[in-house]
């Protein structure tokens, strides 16, 4: 197949570009670098069947006549994190809600054979059930998520409406190389291995006995390919790990000190996604292990060198919007 990676030179977009290289389709990477990196497509920069294309999706001139003649596309590009979007609820709303928009109607206008939308599991809020299904109310804490869920509201009217086949995939707390070293104070990984490899303490939130459903790259990668694969359309389903991890034992797994700061509004307690729906419709379900997967990350840790380096004065200065808006002390 012709395929199309809206922010494939990301995180999740580079691994889903090379597992496609390696399945024998073409690929097509649309990423305008602000978060992506050339590094990470390294690997298949040279390859025949892959093609670059420096790209805004918020330009909706410059996108639709690079979806010609595509079969599959992957919408990945977004931004994320939460401060900034507390912060900058503008850019966030072009990027993930317009810039959706224009994704959807360049596939629409070329007629592409399978659109595969990453959603975001922040859409369901500090959820009342786990593990947390497909069918759990959404409540978006901050304009990250609430800018997700318009974005998979428009892939599902798209799909009900002009038949454009679609499948949405909720991601829980994707982890694995290439995350992202730089930027807005972020996930827990960035923060973490940059802090051991400069051998300082791990800042931990509240007493850590938080879990979440860390799910490992490459299984995720795997999940929109499945996706792809299949003949289903208007779907929403969940890609977790099948289990949940406390922060406390990542720490262990680590190994390091920790410090303490203080518990953030808005952030459930628990993060765990039921995977039966997806299990179910495309016989996925996740292969890498928590404690593999760390191992890997620690084996790549010389990545996380050029990455920020946190302490509670600094976490406290850049989640300051975070505790003024969401009600914190």
């Amino acid at each position: 197949m012709k395929t199309l990676i809206t922010g494939g030179a990301g995180f999740i977009g580079s691994h889903l570009a090379e597992l496609l290289i390696d399945n024998g389709h073409e690929v097509i990477v649309v990423d305008n670098l602000f978060s992506g990196r050339m590094l990470n497509l390294k690997v298949i920069s040279e390859h025949p069947h892959f093609r670059f294309i420096n790209a805004d999706i918020r330009d909706s001139a410059a996108l639709l006549p690079l979806f010609e003649g595509v079969d599959w596309v992957f919408h990945l590009a977004g931004l994320a994190d939460l401060v900034p979007s507390i912060e900058m609820p503008a850019q966030y709303y072009s990027t993930n809600v317009t810039g959706t928009f224009n994704v959807l109607e360049s596939s629409r206008h070329w007629g592409v054979k399978r659109f595969i939308y990453a959603a975001s599991s922040s859409s369901y809020g500090i959820p009342d059930v786990y593990p947390t299904p497909e069918s759990a109310p959404i409540k978006p804490q901050y304009p990250y998520a609430l800018s997700k869920y318009m974005g998979e509201e428009l892939v599902l009217h798209w799909a009900n409406i002009y038949k454009l086949p679609s499948i949405s995939l909720r991601l829980f707390n994707v982890f694995g190389t290439r995350s992202r070293t730089s930027g807005a104070y972020g996930a827990v990984f960035g923060v973490f291995l940059a802090q051991k490899l400069n051998r300082r303490p791990f800042t931990l939130v509240g007493d850590g006995s938080q879990t979440r459903d860390f799910t490992y790259v490459t299984d995720v990668a795997q999940a929109f390919l499945c996706a792809a694969e299949s003949n289903l359309s208007n779907e929403v389903m969940n890609v977790g790990s099948g289990n949940h991890h406390s922060i406390n034992r990542l720490v262990e797994l680590l190994g390091g000190d920790v410090e303490y700061i203080p518990k953030r509004p808005g952030e459930p307690d628990c993060t765990f996604g039921d995977i039966t729906k997806i299990k179910h419709l495309l016989n996925w379900q996740a292969q890498v292990t928590f404690e593999d997967g760390v191992s890997y990350m620690l084996k790549n840790i010389n990545d996380w060198q050029d990455a920020p380096i946190w302490d509670p004065a600094s976490i406290g200065q850049a989640t300051s919007s975070w505790f003024h808006y969401l009600g914190g002390k």
